[in-house]
């Protein structure tokens, strides 16, 4: 079963292919989006990482919950639905 996670507190310079890459240690990701402003295109410091498998998510978490990243501690957790 699939297991989206939030990723907060990024660098604004943070890409998906990191993201990718760095989650891809914890075990296989099936999707990453990072959050864009619609009218600039930045980054809004977040997004959402989807791991394939509820073990390798919850290693994902401990891994990289208050992980430095670019200079800021990532803040990760599983993603809660929208209300």
């Amino acid at each position: 079963m699939e297991v989206r996670l939030y990723v907060g507190n990024m660098a604004k310079s943070t890409t998906a292919d990191e993201l990718r890459t760095l989650f891809a240690q914890a075990g296989t990701v099936s999707a990453v989006d990072v959050i864009k402003d619609r009218d600039t295109g930045q980054s809004k410091g977040f997004g959402f990482v989807t791991m394939t498998d509820q073990a390798e998510s919850e290693k994902a978490i401990s891994m990289y919950n208050a992980y430095s990243l670019a200079e800021h501690d990532l803040k990760v957790n599983v993603a809660k639905p929208r209300a």
